[in-house]
């Protein structure tokens, strides 16, 4: 039995998951694959760390170590073959502040920020509220596969005089691993006409043979000197709760920018917990990773081969990386509305891709990081909806 067989109940834990079902959904009897955290357990490494910390009774203000930095370091040069400094890190509670951060200290309000819907909804709310104009390069759908429509990125950029591009790589909802050439082509691009790229890669841990994972800013070429790059364990080894992220930020000016913002903020630190699970992760997560992925990509191929048998009228995006899996429904021909209550009538709550920007419409997306027999379920109750149609 693997150890990420086993179901552990999560309701009563304050998990939005699990107990935000009434408020977000208006019933509570469904099964919870729509918000992007896991339900295993972290690893055993991470778990003593952080009792360790909690033992010690005392919590005061924490600077995070040089040995925190060095296990980031030690993991980028393990894990994705890049080589950085532990001075080009930054610290903060999450990736989307950390996006949030960087359009304040790199553009100005009016200026124009490109993002690719469908894509993560929190990336259109950072550029909105901070008084930036949102521009969209819709995402190409080509033979179930997303592609970047280079044509269309250059001409907004140059329509719009947009300053900055706000990549999702990998990317959520669609799972595409970005390979070098189209990263080359794209940072090529950004470079020309001096617009900055925040990469959020915060699924870049999670990427499965042959697809590899690469960070934008670790190509040959100089584009590190306008790229953030912004990480976090949250996703890999479920620690979202702790609340603890990096930068990764080469350039010192950008940086000094960023770190600005940061103090205007009064932002300095993190939580000592969040410190402890995070360093504990990227020094002794290894092992465990590796199995999770494993044990993700079963999962993965469970939806795929069961849609395929047994709900034909559904096309599944086989993901590249992370644990989303991205669904076609738009051969039922109903609305999104419609679509999220058909599954939430069979007792499944999925993540509605409407709200991914265009593009999005007919699709619904389903979290796959879950002991396979709530996999299992998921799939049957998808196609219990379905079947409630024909």
């Amino acid at each position: 039995m693997s150890r990420f067989d086993e179901v552990i109940e999560r309701r009563g834990t304050n998990a939005v998951k699990w107990d935000e079902l009434k408020a977000v959904f208006g019933k509570e009897d469904v099964l919870p694959m729509w918000v992007a955290d896991m339900d295993f357990k972290a690893p055993d490494a991470v778990i003593e760390a952080v009792q360790k910390e909690a033992a010690h009774g005392i919590y005061g203000y924490t600077l995070v170590p040089n040995s925190a930095r060095e296990s980031i370091v030690a993991w980028m040069s393990v894990r994705h073959n890049w080589v950085i400094q532990k001075e080009w890190l930054l610290f903060n509670h999450g990736v989307v502040p950390s996006i949030g951060a960087a359009i304040e200290a790199l553009t100005k309000p009016g200026d124009a920020v490109i993002v690719q819907p469908p894509v993560y909804n929190p990336f259109f709310d950072m550029v909105e509220k901070n008084e930036r104009k949102l521009v969209h390069s819709e995402l190409l759908l080509q033979d179930n596969r997303y592609e970047m429509n280079f044509a269309d990125i250059e001409e907004k950029i140059i329509s719009e005089k947009a300053k900055m591009f706000v990549l999702c790589s990998p990317h959520n909802p669609g799972g595409r691993v970005w390979t070098k050439e189209e990263l080359t082509r794209l940072a090529d691009i950004c470079q020309k006409h001096g617009v900055y790229i925040v990469s959020d890669e915060i699924h870049s841990d999670l990427t499965r043979e042959p697809h590899k994972h690469v960070p934008i800013s670790s190509l040959p070429e100089d584009y590190s000197a306008f790229t953030v790059t912004l990480i976090a364990p949250s996703k890999t080894f479920n620690l979202a709760g702790l609340q603890a992220s990096a930068l990764i930020i080469p350039n010192n000016v950008v940086r000094t920018k960023i770190q600005k913002v940061f103090a205007r903020q009064g932002a300095f630190t993190l939580n000592r917990l969040g410190i402890a699970a995070m360093e504990a992760a990227y020094r002794y997560g290894h092992e465990w990773l590796d199995e999770a992925i494993d044990y993700i990509q079963r999962n993965n191929r469970l939806v795929k081969e069961y849609v395929e048998a047994e709900i034909p009228e559904l096309t599944v995006m086989e993901p590249e990386g992370s644990y989303l899996v991205w669904i076609d429904c738009r051969k039922l021909g109903l609305s999104d509305k419609e679509l999220l209550a058909l599954f939430l009538d069979a007792g499944i709550a999925l993540g509605n891709g409407a709200k991914y920007g265009p593009g999005g419409e007919g699709f619904m997306r389903i979290n796959v990081a879950c002991p396979r027999s709530l996999v299992q379920d998921g799939v049957e109750r998808m196609k219990k909806a379905v079947d409630s149609i024909k």
